[in-house]
């Protein structure tokens, strides 16, 4: 069944992002939420620029997208507790501004690594939902996703890949998971309704043998790409770390996991 994830935005939260300036809150940001995909991998701790931003963090566990000035940073995961030193993903990012990202931890912990995903996050067209699906069940081949009349929706998708974002009519549906080519259901998602003007996340999670649908729902975003990216200065910073320390006490103290 699928859970639903709702994100309870926290005091902490809300006050990390009253005293944002507006410049910053505006023109110059990207947009990105970050995730625990990987199934075997412990409770991480995410660095960056150096800074533990993120701490204790499970599988699987997906963030609400938060503003982050444009720029490059160095991105480090380690198990909990083990320090920079330890990260077992290591890269720099660059985010552009006013674009989405997912970024997100996947693969099995032997060979775990980043995955950067581009979202889109404008609103879909009137009386329609937009959903997309993202392949993070790394020993699940590629898959297709049905209608249970077999109208296929989505053919060979791959991990670690997302698929492009589908317009439907806002109503239920009954969804299906096969493999590519294939008609054995591996996910079966009766009954599965999508609202308009909503943005769906569909995520395949964990091994194969206990492969889990998660849900994630957004609302549209409707604002422009900035012309300029932001200009560097002493204050960039401490405003990065301020709303990622908001991110990492929204993760870890105020995610409720319901089930639909």
């Amino acid at each position: 069944m699928i859970r639903k994830l709702s994100i309870v935005v926290t005091t902490a939260l809300l006050f990390a992002l009253l005293v944002v300036p507006a410049a910053f809150a505006q023109g110059s940001a990207a947009k990105v939420r970050v995730i625990h995909a990987s199934p075997d991998a412990p409770a991480v701790d995410v660095f960056v620029n150096g800074n533990a931003v993120l701490t204790n963090v499970g599988f699987f566990a997906a963030s609400p997208y938060l503003d982050l000035p444009a720029g490059t940073y160095r991105v480090q995961v380690a198990p909990t507790g083990a320090g920079a030193g330890s990260a077992v993903i290591d890269a720099n990012v660059t985010i552009e501004a006013g674009k989405a990202y997912t970024i997100a931890a996947v693969g099995a912990v032997a060979s775990i690594k980043p995955q950067i995903i581009v979202d889109n996050l404008s609103a879909p067209a009137a009386g329609q939902a937009k959903v997309r699906v993202y392949h993070f069940s790394p020993d699940a081949p590629a898959v297709d996703v049905k209608l249970a009349d077999g109208t296929t929706l989505i053919s060979n998708l791959a991990f670690p890949d997302a698929s492009n974002y589908l317009e439907v009519p806002a109503g239920t549906y009954d969804l299906q998971v096969t493999p590519a080519g294939g008609s054995a259901v591996v996910i079966n998602l009766p009954g599965t309704k999508v609202d308009a003007g909503q943005i769906y996340s569909v995520f395949a999670t964990n091994f194969v043998a206990s492969i889990t649908p998660q849900l994630a729902v957004t609302a549209p975003v409707a604002t422009a790409a900035p012309t300029a990216l932001p200009t560097t200065g002493g204050e960039t910073l401490p405003l990065v770390a301020l709303v990622l320390m908001a991110l990492a006490l929204t993760v870890a103290g105020g995610m409720v996991v319901r089930r639909s």
